[in-house]
C-alpha cells in the first residue's frame, strides 16, 4: 500500500490511512487472465486470484455475479449492471465483503463506519457474518430503511446533526478509538470495487466496453472501475481502458465542478441537500486521485440538474428497474454525454445502478407527490 507522500506500507497491515494522513492506494497489480476465474464459485470471489491478498477466506454473503440487463436510454443501446441484485442491495457489498474479510483475517473485532446509508448498512451486515462489532454513524437526514437494516444486523447506529460531510467529521474525529473501517478510507475496500470491472469483462464475452457511466460521491466506483480495468489490460486481456463518464447531483458537484476547472482537487464549498443522498459529498477523500482517473481514461464528467432526477427514477422504472435517484441520475448524465459527443451510437455502453428504490423509500414516495 502507499500513500501520497509515495511511502509504502505492508499489505497485511490493519490500517486505513497513510501515516501523513492521507488515503492508501494499494500498488497496481498485474491482474488475471480469463483461466484463473474460478468458475465453481457463484459470486465476485471466484476473482479471488486478482485480489491484493488471494488468499483471505471469504466473508461472502454471494455479492456480485448481478444481471447486465439491456435498455434503450438516451437513444443508445446501453447494457445496464443493476447492482441492486447484491445481498444488501448496493454496489457496495463488494468492497465490503473484501474489505471485511481482511480486517477479520487480521484480528479486528470492533469497527467504525460512517455512512449516508448503503455503505452502513453493507458493513452492518458483513461485521454481522464475520462476527465483528459494528458502529454506525449516519446523517440524521439519512433515509429510514437504510438506517433500519443496520440496526436489524445488530450494528449499533448513531444519526448524527447536519450534512454528510458533518458525518464524516465526527467518524474521524472517534477513529482513535476504534478501528475505522471507512468504504471511503480503506483500500481493501477499493480492491472488492475493482471486481465490478471483472465482472463486465466476463458479461462482455470477455472483451470491455466502450464506455463505463457511473455515479459518483466519494468515486469509488470510479475507482474500482480504473483499477480493475487496468489490471485486465496489464494482464492482455482487454485493449483498451473504458472511458470513465461520470455523473454527480448538481447540487452537490464538488468533482465535477474541479474537472471542468481543471484543478488537481476539490475546493471547500457550500452544497444543498439533493434526492441523490448516496452521491452528496462534500469533501471526497480521494478526489486527486478519482480526478486522475477520470482524466487518464479520456473520460468526462457531469452534473445533473435536481429537476431531472424525479423524471429519471420515473422513466428507469417504466422499465422495470427499481432505481434510487442516486443511481437513476445516470439517465439524464447519459443524454448529456450523447450531447457533448462523448458517446455515439457506435459505442459499447455499461452504466452502472449503484442502488435499489427500496433502501430510499422516503425519497422513492416523494416522487409521487408532484
Amino acid at each position: 500500500m502507499v500513500d501520497r507522500t509515495s511511502r509504502r506500507y505492508p499489505i497485511d497491515e490493519p490500517r486505513w490511512c497513510g501515516d501523513d494522513g492521507s488515503p492508501l492506494l494499494i500498488e497496481p497489480l498485474p491482474g488475471i487472465t480469463r483461466e484463473r476465474i474460478d468458475l465453481g464459485v457463484r459470486s465476485q470471489w471466484r476473482y479471488a486470484a486478482a485480489l491484493a491478498l488471494p488468499d483471505t477466506p471469504a466473508v461472502s454473503l454471494g455479492e456480485g455475479l448481478t444481471p447486465l440487463l439491456h435498455r434503450r436510454l438516451a437513444g443508445l443501446d446501453v447494457a445496464v449492471k443493476a447492482e441492486s441484485a447484491n445481498p444488501t442491495a448496493s454496489f457496495k457489498d463488494r468492497g465490503t465483503s473484501v474489505m471485511i474479510s481482511t480486517l477479520r483475517a487480521q484480528g479486528v473485532s470492533a469497527v467504525l463506519e460512517d455512512s449516508s446509508g448503503n455503505g452502513g448498512s453493507s458493513v452492518a451486515a458483513y461485521c454481522a457474518a464475520a462476527g465483528i462489532d459494528a458502529q454506525i454513524l449516519a446523517p440524521e437526514a439519512t433515509s429510514p430503511a437504510k438506517i433500519l437494516q443496520s440496526r436489524i444486523h445488530g450494528a449499533s447506529v448513531e444519526l448524527v446533526p447536519g450534512s454528510r460531510q458533518d458525518t464524516a467529521d465526527e467518524a474521524l474525529r472517534r477513529s482513535a478509538g476504534r478501528f475505522y473501517a471507512s468504504h471511503n478510507w480503506h483500500p481493501h475496500f477499493l480492491d472488492g470495487i475493482k471486481l465490478i470491472a471483472y465482472e463486465i469483462w466476463e458479461d462482455l464475452g470477455f472483451t470491455a466496453p466502450s464506455a463505463v457511466v457511473v455515479p459518483a460521491g466519494a468515486g469509488s466506483l470510479v475507482l474500482g472501475c480504473a483499477a480493475g480495468f487496468g489490471e485486465l489490460h496489464r494482464a492482455g486481456e482487454i485493449d483498451r481502458i473504458p472511458r470513465l463518464l461520470v455523473s454527480q447531483p448538481e447540487r452537490c458537484s464538488p468533482l465535477v465542478r474541479a474537472f471542468d476547472s481543471g484543478a488537481d482537487g476539490v475546493e471547500p464549498a457550500e452544497w444543498a441537500p439533493t434526492l441523490a443522498e448516496g452521491t452528496s459529498i462534500a469533501h471526497p477523500v480521494r478526489d486527486q486521485e478519482v480526478l486522475r482517473a477520470i482524466r487518464a481514461s479520456g473520460g468526462a464528467m457531469t452534473a445533473v440538474p435536481e429537476e431531472e432526477l424525479r423524471p429519471a427514477t420515473l422513466a428507469l422504472a417504466k422499465t422495470g428497474l427499481y432505481a434510487e435517484p442516486t443511481s437513476a441520475q445516470v439517465v439524464p448524465a447519459l443524454e448529456r454525454f450523447v450531447r457533448d459527443g462523448h458517446l455515439t451510437g457506435d459505442d459499447v455502453v455499461v452504466a452502472v445502478l449503484t442502488g435499489s428504490g427500496l433502501k430510499a423509500s422516503t425519497a422513492m414516495a416523494r416522487l409521487l407527490e408532484y
